[in-house]
């Protein structure tokens, strides 16, 4: 009772919830683009989990493409698209690491985008391709503690076209963890959402290298 109530204040007030389930699809404003440091990721998660992506090299790892509100973000929303094959997220591993965060990342984000799965798929690869990736990381032979304000820095030099308000680099655990571009629906670098804007600012952050 008391989450419907509050759910009929926010309605009442004009406000949308900071996270919704079960919207309908199509319904949003921009997109996310998160790219995962795959090391960190494996370090932490991974390789315990067994994960193929943590049997090769990776570096910049598409976590998902988002759909997003100008404040929060839908989730699990009602579609009447047909979910993908194991073949087909299978097939996105190279860009997304396995097929299992392909088939997680369409049945919270990607039935959201009003998107068939394939089209939501080759979004994907259209974002993950527009972005140029910072080469001094790959060639890191060692672990590094620096500012999380380094990492968006080598990302704005990589991509001249985006500004600051545009990217977010997140941290857990005390290391470089994500790098988030904003998108129009048409994929075009934007500026973020105030609840997307919040950049790590730890001076001393962990990055591993690729393994």
């Amino acid at each position: 009772m008391r989450r419907l109530a509050l759910l009929v204040i926010v309605l009442c007030l004009g406000l949308r919830p900071a996270l919704a389930e079960g919207e309908r699809a199509g319904d949003f404003d921009y997109y996310v683009l998160s790219l995962s440091w795959s090391p960190h990721w494996c370090a932490l998660e991974g390789e315990a989990r067994g994960s193929p992506q943590c049997a090769r090299r990776a570096g910049w790892v598409v976590h998902g493409l988002w759909p997003q509100f100008e404040e929060g973000w839908p989730s699990f929303c009602r579609t009447t698209a047909r979910d993908p094959s194991r073949r087909e997220t299978a097939a996105m591993a190279d860009v997304m690491g396995d097929g299992g965060n392909a088939w997680h990342q369409w049945r919270k984000h990607g039935r959201c985008s009003g998107l068939s799965a394939q089209d939501y798929f080759a979004a994907i690869r259209a974002a993950h391709a527009g972005v140029s990736q910072p080469e001094v990381f790959a060639r890191m032979d060692r672990a590094f503690r620096l500012p999380a304000s380094v990492v968006e820095e080598a990302f704005l030099e990589a991509n001249p076209d985006w500004t600051p308000d545009m990217l977010t680099i997140t941290c857990r655990d005390s290391r470089i963890q994500e790098a988030r571009l904003c998108l129009t629906r048409e994929l075009e670098p934007r500026t973020c959402g105030a609840d997307v804007v919040r950049d790590c600012t730890m001076r001393d952050a962990v990055m591993e290298p690729v393994r």
